[in-house]
């Protein structure tokens, strides 16, 4: 990984064989970034994406292989605990351009991943909500 600090924001490059989630929350940890916004593009050979049924409250995932577009991936960073948590949703493109989206749980960068961060100043901590099944954001 490689990155540049402008102002508020990280324009990041991650390099083949890196994965995106743990990779991600690491840089947030080392940098300090505890509320921010993530965008990007770049390409995978390996992800694992979900969609979280509201009925049972679970998240089913599928592992998506062999060559991908990121076409977009966007998510916040929060905390969960005090502790750097990340809601990452990506959208992906098959060499047939057939398109596949969801909850990003991984992925493994197979030629680059292009990011930007926009880091907020403060602090918003989530906890978990029986009644929706999920970790919500909280304000109180």
């Amino acid at each position: 990984m490689q990155f540049k600090k402008i102002g508020s924001k990280y324009v990041v490059r991650l390099d083949k064989g890196e994965e995106v989630v743990s990779t991600l929350k690491q840089f947030c940890e080392d940098n300090k970034i505890k509320l921010g916004t993530i965008q990007g593009i770049g390409a995978t050979n390996q992800a694992t994406v979900g969609l979280f049924h509201t009925q049972t409250k679970e998240y089913h995932t599928q592992k998506l292989m062999g060559d991908h577009e990121i076409t977009n991936l966007t998510g916040n960073i929060s905390t969960k605990d005090g502790e750097v948590y990340l809601h990452i949703h990506i959208n992906l493109a098959n060499t047939d351009y057939h398109t596949f989206g969801g909850h990003l749980s991984e992925a493994l960068v197979s030629a680059t991943c292009e990011l930007m961060i926009d880091v907020i100043e403060g602090e918003v901590e989530r906890a978990f909500n029986d009644e929706v099944g999920l970790n919500l954001y909280q304000f109180e």
